[in-house]
Protein backbone atom coordinates (compact mmCIF):
# COMPACT_ATOMS: atom_id res chain seq x y z
CA UNK A 1 0.00 0.00 0.00
CA UNK A 2 1.24 3.30 -0.83
CA UNK A 3 1.18 5.89 1.88
CA UNK A 4 -2.14 7.19 1.09
CA UNK A 5 -2.05 11.23 1.01
CA UNK A 6 -4.32 11.84 3.62
CA UNK A 7 -1.69 10.53 6.65
CA UNK A 8 0.91 11.58 8.33
CA UNK A 9 2.95 11.39 10.88
CA UNK A 10 4.38 14.80 14.02
CA UNK A 11 4.62 15.61 16.97
CA UNK A 12 2.10 15.38 19.38
CA UNK A 13 0.29 18.77 20.48
CA UNK A 14 -1.45 19.71 23.45
CA UNK A 15 -3.96 20.65 20.70
CA UNK A 16 -4.75 16.94 20.54
CA UNK A 17 -6.55 15.97 23.70
CA UNK A 18 -9.68 15.88 21.82
CA UNK A 19 -8.38 13.61 19.00
CA UNK A 20 -6.42 11.92 21.53
CA UNK A 21 -9.33 11.06 24.20
CA UNK A 22 -11.13 9.58 21.18
CA UNK A 23 -9.01 6.23 20.33
CA UNK A 24 -7.12 6.11 23.53
CA UNK A 25 -10.74 5.88 25.62
CA UNK A 26 -11.38 2.59 23.62
CA UNK A 27 -10.43 -0.46 25.22
CA UNK A 28 -10.25 -2.36 22.21
CA UNK A 29 -7.07 0.22 20.92
CA UNK A 30 -5.32 0.23 24.65
CA UNK A 31 -5.80 -3.88 25.14
CA UNK A 32 -2.53 -4.58 24.46
CA UNK A 33 -0.98 -0.94 25.58
CA UNK A 34 1.59 -0.76 28.58
CA UNK A 35 -1.23 2.23 29.26
CA UNK A 36 -4.37 2.26 31.17
CA UNK A 37 -7.76 3.67 28.86
CA UNK A 38 -7.48 7.29 29.44
CA UNK A 39 -11.44 8.50 30.69
CA UNK A 40 -11.57 11.97 30.54
CA UNK A 41 -10.02 15.35 28.60
CA UNK A 42 -8.19 16.26 32.00
CA UNK A 43 -6.44 13.05 32.00
CA UNK A 44 -5.84 12.84 28.76
CA UNK A 45 -3.75 16.87 28.84
CA UNK A 46 -2.34 15.26 31.76
CA UNK A 47 -0.89 12.01 29.83
CA UNK A 48 0.19 14.07 26.42
CA UNK A 49 2.07 16.40 28.57
CA UNK A 50 3.67 14.28 31.17
CA UNK A 51 4.25 11.10 28.93
CA UNK A 52 3.83 11.56 25.29
CA UNK A 53 5.35 15.08 24.40
CA UNK A 54 8.14 14.77 26.52
CA UNK A 55 9.22 10.91 24.94
CA UNK A 56 11.96 10.64 23.08
CA UNK A 57 10.32 9.58 19.84
CA UNK A 58 6.38 9.48 20.01
CA UNK A 59 4.39 10.68 17.29
CA UNK A 60 0.90 11.41 16.04
CA UNK A 61 -0.09 9.31 13.55
CA UNK A 62 -2.70 11.51 11.52
CA UNK A 63 -5.37 11.74 9.01
CA UNK A 64 -6.48 14.60 7.53
CA UNK A 65 -4.10 15.83 10.34
CA UNK A 66 -6.43 14.46 13.02
CA UNK A 67 -4.59 12.42 15.49
CA UNK A 68 -5.88 8.80 14.84
CA UNK A 69 -3.40 7.26 16.86
CA UNK A 70 0.52 6.95 17.51
CA UNK A 71 3.82 5.36 16.81
CA UNK A 72 6.58 5.07 19.70
CA UNK A 73 10.30 4.18 19.54
CA UNK A 74 11.51 3.60 22.86
CA UNK A 75 15.87 3.41 22.89
CA UNK A 76 17.86 1.19 25.51
CA UNK A 77 19.99 2.72 26.82
CA UNK A 78 23.83 2.87 28.35
CA UNK A 79 25.70 -0.30 25.91
CA UNK A 80 22.42 -0.94 24.29
CA UNK A 81 21.57 1.83 22.96
CA UNK A 82 21.72 0.49 19.58
CA UNK A 83 18.42 -1.14 19.56
CA UNK A 84 15.24 0.56 20.78
CA UNK A 85 11.09 -1.39 21.09
CA UNK A 86 8.77 0.58 18.40
CA UNK A 87 4.97 0.17 19.47
CA UNK A 88 1.94 1.73 17.74
CA UNK A 89 -1.50 1.74 18.44
CA UNK A 90 -4.54 3.03 15.98
CA UNK A 91 -7.87 4.29 16.39
CA UNK A 92 -10.83 1.42 16.27
CA UNK A 93 -12.47 3.30 13.48
CA UNK A 94 -9.34 3.25 11.06
CA UNK A 95 -8.42 -0.89 11.63
CA UNK A 96 -8.51 -3.16 8.37
CA UNK A 97 -7.46 -0.35 5.99
CA UNK A 98 -4.27 -0.99 6.14
CA UNK A 99 -3.81 2.10 8.01
CA UNK A 100 -1.21 0.94 10.54
CA UNK A 101 0.76 -1.07 8.41
CA UNK A 102 1.67 2.58 6.08
CA UNK A 103 2.04 4.21 9.07
CA UNK A 104 4.69 1.80 10.70
CA UNK A 105 6.58 1.62 6.88
CA UNK A 106 6.48 6.15 7.10
CA UNK A 107 7.97 6.06 10.59
CA UNK A 108 10.89 3.45 10.17
CA UNK A 109 13.35 5.66 7.59
CA UNK A 110 12.28 8.89 10.38
CA UNK A 111 13.57 7.12 13.19
CA UNK A 112 16.49 5.88 11.83
CA UNK A 113 17.38 9.25 10.33
CA UNK A 114 16.08 11.18 13.54
CA UNK A 115 17.99 8.58 15.72
CA UNK A 116 21.00 7.62 13.87
CA UNK A 117 22.75 5.67 16.33
CA UNK A 118 19.70 2.89 16.22
CA UNK A 119 20.72 -0.25 14.66
CA UNK A 120 17.94 -2.52 15.77
CA UNK A 121 14.65 -2.14 16.42
CA UNK A 122 12.44 -4.20 18.65
CA UNK A 123 8.76 -5.40 18.65
CA UNK A 124 7.30 -7.44 21.44
CA UNK A 125 3.53 -8.64 20.58
CA UNK A 126 1.06 -10.66 22.60
CA UNK A 127 0.47 -14.18 20.86
CA UNK A 128 -3.25 -13.33 20.64
CA UNK A 129 -2.43 -9.56 19.08
CA UNK A 130 -2.99 -10.75 15.34
CA UNK A 131 -3.98 -8.04 13.81
CA UNK A 132 -0.09 -6.82 15.19
CA UNK A 133 1.70 -9.66 14.23
CA UNK A 134 0.36 -8.98 10.59
CA UNK A 135 1.20 -5.80 10.63
CA UNK A 136 5.08 -6.25 11.12
CA UNK A 137 5.22 -9.31 8.89
CA UNK A 138 3.43 -6.78 5.97
CA UNK A 139 6.60 -3.95 6.55
CA UNK A 140 9.47 -6.31 6.69
CA UNK A 141 9.64 -7.62 10.78
CA UNK A 142 11.70 -10.62 10.88
CA UNK A 143 10.19 -12.98 13.77
CA UNK A 144 12.64 -13.84 16.10
CA UNK A 145 10.93 -16.21 18.80
CA UNK A 146 8.63 -16.98 21.26
CA UNK A 147 8.92 -15.33 24.37
CA UNK A 148 7.06 -17.54 26.94
CA UNK A 149 5.99 -15.74 30.21
CA UNK A 150 7.85 -12.95 29.23
CA UNK A 151 5.52 -9.61 29.06
CA UNK A 152 3.55 -8.54 31.78
CA UNK A 153 0.62 -5.97 30.73
CA UNK A 154 -2.94 -5.20 32.96
CA UNK A 155 -2.47 -7.82 35.86
CA UNK A 156 -1.07 -10.78 34.06
CA UNK A 157 2.50 -12.09 32.77
CA UNK A 158 1.74 -13.21 28.93
CA UNK A 159 3.28 -14.99 26.25
CA UNK A 160 4.72 -12.34 23.65
CA UNK A 161 6.56 -13.25 20.20
CA UNK A 162 10.03 -11.08 19.51
CA UNK A 163 10.38 -9.15 16.02
CA UNK A 164 13.24 -7.29 14.80
CA UNK A 165 14.05 -4.90 11.86
CA UNK A 166 17.64 -3.68 10.89
CA UNK A 167 18.52 0.02 9.85
CA UNK A 168 20.15 -2.28 7.06
CA UNK A 169 16.65 -4.25 5.87
CA UNK A 170 14.76 -3.29 3.45
CA UNK A 171 11.07 -2.12 3.63
CA UNK A 172 8.16 -4.53 1.68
Amino acid sequence: MANPPELSIRPFELTDADDFLSWASDERVTKYLRWNTITNKQEAIKYLKERVIPHPWRRSLCWANKSIGYVSVKPESGPDHHRAHISYAISFDYWGRGIATAAVKMAIPMVFRELPYLVRLEALVEEENIGSQKVLAKVGFVTEGYLRKYGFNKGEIRDMIMYSFLSTDVLN
